[in-house]
């Protein structure tokens, strides 16, 4: 039987990085960086580089402007070999950029959405969707079109006989006004980090919250950073350390990363704890180089990481 693809939808942009900053942003100062990369950016095509390049045959739907930043998201996507037949470029709008100023491991970021706003669930290959076995949707509060029919386009996409993953990413409102309830239980795998998750149910800690969801929820998993990420289903909880080590970059895009490497795992057949190592285990593979994408030029490098940084064969 031919094994049918990965369909990834969400938003697009680059990703401005700033690094080694000399001091905080102040209204009216001007701050030097010494260095700079410009990157593909976004959660979801970074996740959809990153799992095309572990070897999972993945397609993209999206929208970006026809200007320079829409051509570098799409020629990024096809060089790590994502199909872009269903990304669209918009005469009308920009593409997205974010700003990201580093610190350490933590990072201050500033999005203008542009296109990635206009993508609706009317946009979705449906009458093509035979062809797809999964999909994943990355980062709902930035997408305000799709947003309003998020619990639609994963109950349609269950309805099709496709297994799904979420990952919400952070609300820049602060807010979280997302109804797990209506949503997960169309939802096979949720991706929040600690902080989505307790920001969605209002809950203080990650065991409450999970009290408050596991109703609703098939699996969860919580990424929790270098602390590594645990695993909420029906068999109980799983805990699976992170990966530290001594070659920090930045952090940016890990979280993508541990969603490439557990849903390429996932898709592959594995147990879900095995996901969840595999996930660490590629989220820390990200923080060695700059960007969501730099330390997956190709398979023969992020292997090269994974045995001569992490000692781990792949």
């Amino acid at each position: 039987m031919e094994k049918k693809k990965l369909l990834v939808v969400g938003e697009l942009n680059v990703d401005l990085i700033l690094n080694d900053i000399q001091g905080f942003p102040k209204i009216g100062e001007e701050i030097v960086a010494n260095k700079m990369n410009l990157t593909l950016g976004s959660s979801s095509a970074i996740f959809a580089s990153n799992i095309s390049t572990l070897g999972v045959d993945t397609a993209f739907c999206g929208m970006v402007g026809e200007d320079y930043f829409g051509g570098f998201i799409e020629s990024k996507l096809q060089e790590k070999g994502v199909d872009c037949t269903y990304l669209r470029r918009l005469k009308e709008k920009q593409s997205g950029v974010t700003v990201v100023m580093n610190y350490d491991q933590d990072r201050a970021n500033v999005t203008y959405c542009g296109a990635m706003e206009e993508l609706g669930i009317q946009d979705i290959p449906w009458d093509h969707i035979g062809q797809f076995g999964h999909l994943h949707f990355s980062n709902l509060f930035l997408q305000n079109k799709i947003r309003k029919d998020i619990v639609a386009l994963f109950e349609k996409a269950k309805s099709k006989g496709l297994t799904t993953s979420l990952d919400l990413q952070t609300d820049p409102d602060g807010v979280f006004d997302f109804d797990y309830r209506a949503c997960l239980p169309f939802v096979d795998i949720f991706l929040p980090n600690k902080s989505e998750l307790l920001g969605i149910t209002k809950a203080d800690t990650i065991d409450d919250a999970m009290e408050i969801i596991k109703p609703f929820a098939n699996s969860v998993v919580v990424k929790m950073g270098e602390q590594g990420s645990i695993l909420y289903n029906g068999q109980g909880k799983t805990v699976a350390q992170g990966y530290l080590h001594d070659s920090f970059v930045d952090a940016i895009g890990a979280g993508d990363s541990f969603n490439a490497g557990f849903i390429s795992k996932f898709l592959s057949g594995e147990k879900l704890e095995a996901c969840l190592n595999f996930g660490n285990l590629i989220g820390a593979i990200n923080t060695t180089a700059a960007g969501g994408t730099g330390a997956f030029d190709s398979r023969e490098h992020y292997i090269k990481i994974a045995k001569e940084i992490f000692n781990q064969e792949i």
